[in-house]
């Protein structure tokens, strides 16, 4: 299985590495997840910096592919000359936004009507680009997911690893991350947020 992290200039720190570490949880199972950008490097909204394992458009191809969020991300959803190199197919690949992402995800014409969850300060643009924003973590339908709020890119990668592996695996992999004394409340209440898209 092929992964994309879609991670821009002024990304969030919290969203692609979650996920990124979560999802990695699957290397076993040969997943090969990338942090993917569209230049050489990308600065968090920390000054972090971070070199692209892959281009944006290893996503195009990818099993599935989450948009990660950052403080740039208005921004980025109105550059065409991004937005042109991401062609993605909603009926073949699961493609999921946290936070902010689902902003670039509405920019692509690949929320379709549906509601989405985003961050508080994502939310009036979000509304104002034509989406209803739902006031919980986690939201998916058939190939499609948003989530809100940073701790919430746990939720997006158990949904991509039961959806494509099951919830074994899932469980595996959200138990090893999971605060040591708290693994089996951790799976369990994730499990009661994801499990009713699965």
């Amino acid at each position: 299985m092929n992964i994309a992290i879609l991670t821009f200039d002024g990304f969030n720190e919290l969203d692609s590495f979650i996920a990124a570490g979560i999802l990695n949880r699957m290397r076993s199972e040969a997943w090969n997840v990338q942090i993917c950008c569209p230049s050489e490097f990308v600065t968090s909204m920390n000054g972090v910096k971070i070199f692209a394992q892959q281009a944006l458009e290893f996503a195009n191809t990818a099993d599935a592919v989450l948009f990660g969020s950052g403080m740039l991300t208005r921004d980025i959803a109105k550059n065409q000359a991004i937005l042109s190199r991401i062609k993605l197919n909603p009926t073949k690949q699961l493609i999921a936004g946290q936070c902010s992402g689902a902003l670039l995800m509405s920019a692509l014409g690949l929320l379709h009507g549906l509601p989405a969850c985003t961050d508080l300060t994502t939310k009036p643009w979000l509304v104002e680009s034509g989406v209803e924003v739902i006031n919980q973590a986690f939201y998916a339908k058939n190939q499609l997911a948003t989530a809100g709020g940073c701790l919430s890119s746990q939720y997006l990668a158990a949904w991509v690893i039961a959806k494509l592996a099951g919830q074994s695996a899932c469980e595996a992999a959200i138990n090893y991350v999971a605060p040591v004394g708290e693994k089996e409340q951790t799976f369990e209440h994730c499990w009661s947020v994801i499990s009713p898209y699965i």
